[in-house]
């Protein structure tokens, strides 16, 4: 690959935003469209390239836009299309791109289609979802489990048959070995793209097929069970998920959905895989003719030692080949990682580290809205949650509501400026020292430092879309090079609060990059500070 031939999203950094708790525009304290418009100076100056928006669409919200009434409406809780298509001008106006999040694997309960199906067994929508009898005993006919807890069936009396539902029993489940129902998933995806957005992540997306011979999921044993996005005292933990995801049948789709997109140049798709071995789905998924880039959650875990890290993107590494990674450590999902992996530390230079270390991984990067600002994980009580899957799982399991608190934008303004009524989750104390105004005034704050490493990053195609080789080290330092077209930059990162001392095989020579913590370079001798970095050639 040379210069030209870099497409935008290779390298990319992704910066995604959760518009319930970004930007309240109209008081009415949940996050909009318009709230993100108003916004958009502020994500361009963070030096990203593409914004991917959560969920927005019509929908009951029982999981919070994750469970879609209707993929070609807005809900109005977040305003109307006038707004979106005034958010896609102005994004790209300012060169940002834009990526919406397509849940393909299922539906709300309320959507027209499952209405539909759902009244008989003989209507034109009645076999567009997972429908199977029940056993003779009236037990679900199989020992699938939702993620979300218990089982995966739900009965319905219309037509004297359970439903497929992975997550929410108001998730109900498509029927994707119905060709009319890919054909409806693509043209729902196209309305989109006609639109002009520039790509789209995925939701789920190795979800969208299941075996058709319903078979058990064989038992896993207890040392294996250990989450991924999930609770391990979740009964999903107890089963290798074989049968209810992904199924070989996926790929074909997939190939259907790339020709589609195709024909829409410059657009990419993200794909969200989280499956038995996600390393090894996402180079499959990646191949070429499927989706462009895919993401999993092995780096949205609690280990954060360099040897599972450097394991980690080693093995995809070794088993991609034309596919493109792309690596997050905090999502919409998952606990913050600067609680996670800082273990309550609360250490601004360990925040700057990590995003030194993870936007100069080989792949795309997503960011997750407050990660700039060093945000750590909301302590949220009982009688504030929102999240079913919390509500669920308390209190061993306290949910996702935590990481999704709403934005500090102002100290001292009310609920931190994020809206000028009650906001839907509390606004913490403990965010409101970290906001917007009081790091943009400081010069060496976690916010003006993810800014001024995306300029510096940018400089470096050698970071953006070089080769990537491990230089094998002891714990606590990772170290890697990159390499370009004629440049390679050898990249190295304290993970620890304590001072480390290493020698190379080589000699280095220190290159200039923005992160306040610096190592010292001495001929072959390095000499790391608590949580720093250096970049050498």
């Amino acid at each position: 690959m040379n210069q030209s031939e870099i497409k935008w999203w290779q390298g990319a950094m992704i910066y995604q935003v959760y518009p319930r708790s970004f930007a309240d525009s109209n008081g009415d304290g949940i996050g909009d469209l318009k709230g993100i418009t108003n916004k958009l100076d502020y994500i361009a100056s963070l030096g990203v390239d593409a914004i991917w928006i959560s969920p927005f669409f019509k929908s009951p919200m029982k999981d919070f836009g994750y469970d879609i009434a209707d993929y070609r409406d807005i809900d109005p809780l977040f305003g109307d299309m006038a707004d979106f298509d005034e958010l896609l001008e102005q994004a790209h106006q300012r060169n940002l791109k834009i990526m919406i999040d397509q849940v393909l694997s299922h539906t709300s309960n309320e959507h027209a289609w499952f209405t539909e199906s759902r009244a008989s067994r003989v209507n034109d929508k009645s076999d567009w979802y997972v429908w199977a009898d029940a056993n003779q005993d009236g037990t679900p006919p199989n020992n699938w489990m939702s993620i979300f807890g218990g089982v995966a069936w739900q009965w319905e009396s219309r037509r004297q048959q359970y439903y497929l539902h992975n997550f929410l029993s108001s998730q109900p489940d498509l029927n994707f070995h119905n060709p009319d129902v890919q054909q409806g998933v693509l043209d729902n995806v196209e309305f989109w793209l006609k639109k002009g957005v520039d790509g789209l992540r995925l939701d789920a997306i190795n979800f969208c097929f299941h075996d058709a011979e319903l078979k058990d999921n064989p038992a896993k044993p207890i040392d294996k069970r250990q989450g991924r996005g999930f609770s391990e005292d979740n009964p999903y933990a107890f089963q290798y998920h074989y049968y209810n995801n992904t199924q070989p049948e996926n790929l074909a789709f997939l190939e259907r959905l790339r020709d589609l997109m195709d024909k829409y140049p410059n657009t990419a798709a993200l794909g969200e895989i989280s499956s038995e071995d996600s390393l090894a789905t996402m180079a499959e998924y990646t191949e070429e003719g499927r989706i462009h880039m895919g993401y999993s959650f092995e780096l949205l875990t609690d280990d954060y030692s360099a040897q599972y890290i450097r394991e980690t993107v080693q093995t995809l590494e070794e088993k991609v080949t034309t596919g493109w990674p792309s690596w997050s450590v905090s999502n919409h999902d998952v606990q913050r990682v600067a609680t996670r992996w800082g273990k309550n530390d609360n250490n601004a230079e360990q925040c700057k580290m990590i995003t030194a270390l993870v936007a100069s991984l080989r792949g795309s990067i997503c960011f997750y809205q407050g990660e700039e600002l060093g945000l750590p994980e909301a302590n949220i009580e009982f009688e504030d949650l929102q999240d079913p899957y919390g509500i669920t799982f308390w209190p061993t399991f306290k949910g996702r509501d935590g990481c999704r608190t709403p934005m500090p934008w102002q100290q001292d303004q009310k609920n931190a400026g994020f809206s000028i009524n009650k906001p839907w989750l509390p606004v913490v104390e403990e965010h409101k020292a970290l906001a917007v105004n009081v790091q943009d005034n400081d010069k060496n704050s976690i916010l003006n430092n993810f800014r001024s490493f995306m300029a510096w990053r940018k400089q470096h195609k050698a970071l953006v879309a070089g080769d990537i080789e491990f230089i094998e080290t002891e714990e606590p330092l990772l170290m890697f090079k990159r390499s370009f077209d004629g440049e390679t930059i050898f990249c190295g990162f304290n993970l620890s609060n304590e001072a480390v001392s290493t020698s190379l095989p080589m000699s280095l020579e220190t290159i200039n990059n923005p992160v306040r913590s610096q190592a010292e370079i001495s001929g072959n001798e390095v000499t790391f500070p608590p949580y720093s970095v250096f970049f050498a050639k």
